[in-house]
C-alpha cells in the first residue's frame, strides 16, 4: 500500500486498504469536496483526502462534527458540485437530523454519505447497524464485500445520486474499511473547481409544513423509481459454489442456499469451502431498495436457505416476508449470533449445524480452550502514552479529589475514555460524545457528590457546547475539565477547531476554549499546564470548592502529536533515568503515575527503570519521586535537570552540553 497509488494518473492495477480505494475512486469521478469528522474505521478516507487535497483541485474540511459535516457537503451538491462525507457509524447519530430532511429535499449534484459500522465495537460504544438508516430515511443504500466493490459503488453512487437527485448512503464494516486487495486504477478525469451563481439553481431547498408534506411525496415516488432501477443492478448477482471454487452460475434446486452481505460474503464462500460444501449464493450489493423479485426468483425450488448477515436481521426478516414454502435459517433461529462480528468460525458452525454437514474442525472447543490459555498470561491493560498530558492531568485530579467515592465523575469520548478500563477505572458514566455535560447536569441535582465532568477539546467542540450552555442557564453546580491537547488525539492527531491548522495543513483561525467559556458565561476559568502536577493540585481544589459552574483548561499537546513536530523542528528526546543509589523502591513512579516507560525489575534488585527507548523526556515522574531519584539524561552532560519540551528548550540544552565539552 503506498500513497502514491492514491493519486497516481497511470492506469493499472494496485494494492490498497479499502479506505484508500474509496478515496482514489472519489477522485477519478471527480468529487469536489468533502468534509469529515473522524472517527474509526473510517478514519483513514479523511487522511488520505487530506493529502490528496495538496495535489488536486477540491476542497476539504475537518468539520466540528458529523452533523456540520453532512451539512456542508450537502451544500456543495446543491450547487452541482460532487461531494463525499464519511462517519463512523455512532456519528451517523449526529447527523441523522440533516439526513432525513436531505432525504425530503433532494440534492441536484452527486452526494455520497459513507456509514461505517464497527461490529464488536472495536472503538465504539455500540453496535449499532447503519442499515436502518437507509430504510427508514427512504435512501438508497450500497454495500462493498471487497475494495474493488467499494472503489465500483463509489462510482455507481456518484451516478445514481445525480440520475435521482438524492442523497446516496455507501454502508460499509470495520473489516471491510481495513481490508487490503487489488484494485484497478482509472483516468483522473478531473475539472477545475468552478464556483456558480445560486440564483441559477431552479429551487430552492426547504422543508417546513407543507413543503415537507409535498417533499415526502416526492420523495416516495423517487425511491419507487429507484426500485425499478437498481431490480436487476449488476451489484446484486448470484453464483455458484462448487465445494471448491465459486462459479457465475450452477447447482440445482436442492442445494442449500445462502443470501449474504458486506464481508459476510467472504466468509460464507471461505465457511463452504472448508466444509467442501455446495450451495447456490445471493451476494446482495444493494440493501435499500431491497431486490425483492430478485430473492423470490432466488429462492424458487430451495428447501432451505441461510441469511448471514452481521448484527440485526435485516436481510433475514425481509426474506421471511417475502418466502413461504423455504426454510429460512439465521439469527431468528439461534443459528448464527446477533452480537458481535462474525469469522469464519463462526459462519462454517452455523452452517455445520443446519446442513448436517460435519465441520472439519472442534472450532468451539478450540476456542474454549483459547480462552482457558489466556487466562493465564499476563494482562496487557490499556495505558496512556509516555509523556500524555492526561495522566498528568488525571493524577493532580485525583489528590485533589483524594477520595473518589466524594465525587460523581462523568467522563466523555476520547483518549481518556480509558479512565474507565483497568488499571485505572475511575469513571462512573461514558455514554457517547459531549454526554459527559448534560449527564452531570442531571446528577448533581439528586447526587450527595460534588459533580466532574471531563471532556476533551475536539469533544466539547464537537458536541459539548450546548451541554455547557445548559450548565451556566440552570447555574448548576459543575466542574469542567477540558483536556487540550491541541488534536483529536484518539483517531490520528487530526486537526479541530482548536487547532491552528486546517484540514491538509492549512494555516486556519484557532478557537480559543477559555474565550468561548466565558463568552457562554461560566463563572470560575482556571488555566493549568498538565505537566505542573503538584502545582496543579491545589488550583483543582480550589475549581471544585466553587459552587456554581467553574472550569479548568488543563493545556498540554498530545505527545505523539508534539513530539512528531518536535523531532521534525530538529529537536531530540531527551529521556530520564533512574539514580539508583537513590532509589528506594516506594514504586511510587509506577503504582500512582503507571508510565509504560517505567517497570520494575524484581529479578534484580526489585527497582524501577525507565526504558530509554519509550521516555519523551516529559519529565513528570521526577517531580512525583519522593526520594528524588528520577533525573533527565541532560544531568549526565551538564545540563539542567529538567524536562526538554520545545526546541528552544533543546536548543539551550544542546549549546550547555556543548560548552561543558
Amino acid at each position: 500500500m503506498s500513497f502514491k497509488d492514491v493519486i497516481d494518473e497511470e492506469e493499472r492495477e494496485a494494492y490498497m486498504l479499502c479506505n484508500e480505494a474509496i478515496v482514489r475512486a472519489a477522485l477519478e469521478a471527480d468529487v469536489q469536496l468533502v468534509s469529515f469528522y473522524p472517527g474509526a474505521p473510517q478514519t483513514e478516507i479523511l487522511d488520505n483526502f487530506e493529502r490528496a487535497s495538496n495535489k488536486y483541485d477540491l476542497r476539504i474540511e475537518v468539520a466540528a462534527n458529523e452533523k456540520v459535516a453532512l451539512e456542508t457537503v450537502a451544500g456543495g451538491a446543491m450547487l452541482g458540485k460532487r461531494s463525499l462525507t464519511s462517519m463512523k457509524s455512532v456519528g451517523t447519530n449526529v447527523a441523522s437530523d440533516a439526513l432525513y430532511t436531505l432525504a425530503y429535499t433532494g440534492l441536484d449534484g452527486g452526494c455520497l454519505c459513507l456509514i461505517a459500522d464497527d461490529p464488536h465495537a472495536h472503538s465504539s460504544q455500540s453496535e449499532q447497524d447503519g442499515r436502518w438508516f437507509g430504510l427508514t430515511a427512504y435512501l438508497p443504500m450500497l454495500e462493498p464485500s471487497t475494495p474493488r466493490e467499494a472503489m465500483e459503488m463509489v462510482k455507481k453512487g456518484f451516478e445514481l445520486s445525480e440520475e435521482f437527485g438524492t442523497l446516496v448512503l455507501i454502508r460499509t464494516t470495520t473489516r471491510v474499511n481495513h481490508q487490503s486487495g487489488i484494485v484497478p486504477l482509472g483516468p483522473m478525469d478531473r475539472t477545475p473547481f468552478e464556483k456558480v451563481s445560486w440564483k441559477d439553481m431552479k429551487r430552492p431547498y426547504t422543508s417546513v409544513g407543507e413543503l415537507a408534506r409535498k417533499g415526502k411525496k416526492e420523495m416516495l415516488e423517487r425511491m419507487e423509481k429507484i426500485r425499478e432501477k437498481m431490480a436487476d443492478s449488476s451489484l446484486n448477482r448470484m453464483e455458484y459454489f462448487d465445494g471448491k471454487k465459486l462459479m457465475d452460475e450452477g447447482g440445482s434446486e436442492e442445494e442449500v442456499g445462502v443470501i449474504t452481505a458486506g464481508v459476510a460474503h467472504s466468509y460464507t464462500v471461505e465457511a463452504l469451502s472448508r466444509l467442501e460444501l455446495s450451495a447456490k449464493i445471493l451476494k446482495l450489493g444493494v440493501i435499500n431498495p431491497m431486490p425483492e423479485e430478485l430473492i423470490r426468483k432466488f429462492c424458487e425450488g430451495l428447501d432451505k436457505v441461510v441469511v448471514v448477515e452481521e448484527l440485526s436481521p435485516y436481510i433475514e426478516d425481509v426474506v421471511r416476508r417475502l418466502v413461504e414454502d423455504v426454510d429460512v435459517y439465521g439469527k431468528r433461529t439461534g443459528h448464527l449470533s446477533e452480537a458481535l462480528e462474525y469469522d469464519i468460525p463462526s459462519v462454517i458452525q452455523g452452517l455445520s449445524e443446519i446442513t448436517g454437514v460435519e465441520a472439519p474442525f472442534d472450532y468451539k472447543e478450540h476456542c474454549r480452550k483459547m480462552k482457558k490459555y489466556a487466562e493465564i498470561l499476563p494482562q496487557r491493560l490499556p495505558v496512556f502514552c509516555a509523556g500524555c498530558p492526561h495522566r498528568a492531568t488525571f493524577w493532580a485530579l485525583r489528590r485533589a479529589v483524594g477520595d473518589p467515592d466524594k465525587v460523581f465523575f462523568a467522563n466523555d469520548i476520547g483518549c481518556y475514555s480509558m479512565m474507565c478500563l483497568p488499571p485505572i477505572q475511575w469513571s462512573d458514566t461514558l455514554l457517547c460524545m459531549g454526554a459527559s455535560m448534560g449527564v452531570a447536569a442531571g446528577v448533581q441535582y439528586a447526587a450527595e457528590e460534588k459533580t466532574i465532568a471531563v471532556i476533551g477539546d475536539s469533544t466539547l467542540f464537537h458536541a459539548g457546547l450546548p451541554g455547557v450552555v445548559n450548565l451556566v442557564h440552570n447555574e448548576d453546580d459543575v466542574t469542567i475539565f477540558v483536556l487540550d491537547n491541541a488534536v483529536t488525539a484518539m483517531t490520528g492527531q487530526q486537526s479541530h477547531p482548536g487547532n491552528p491548522k486546517k484540514a491538509g495543513g492549512r494555516e486556519g483561525k484557532k478557537v480559543e476554549i477559555r474565550p468561548v467559556l466565558e463568552g457562554i458565561g461560566v463563572e470560575k476559568i482556571y488555566d493549568i499546564s498538565s505537566y505542573e502536577v503538584k502545582d496543579n493540585v491545589d488550583i483543582i481544589k480550589e475549581a471544585l470548592a466553587h459552587q456554581g459552574v467553574s472550569a479548568v483548561i488543563s493545556h498540554g499537546e498530545c505527545a505523539l502529536y508534539h513530539f512528531r513536530n518536535y523531532r521534525h523542528a530538529g529537536g531530540e528526546l531527551v529521556p530520564y533515568f533512574i539514580d539508583l543509589n537513590k532509589c528506594e523502591s516506594v514504586h511510587a513512579c509506577v503504582l500512582n503515575f503507571m508510565c509504560p516507560a517505567i517497570s520494575v525489575m524484581p529479578e534484580e534488585d526489585g527497582k524501577a527503570r525507565i526504558h530509554q527507548d519509550i521516555c519523551v523526556g516529559c519529565g513528570v515522574c521526577s517531580k512525583l519521586c519522593p526520594k528524588g531519584a528520577i533525573k533527565s539524561t541532560a544531568t549526565m552532560y551538564g545540563g539542567d535537570d529538567k524536562p526538554v519540551l520545545t526546541v528552544e528548550d533543546h536548543e539551550e540544552y544542546q549549546e550547555k552540553k556543548e560548552a561543558e565539552k
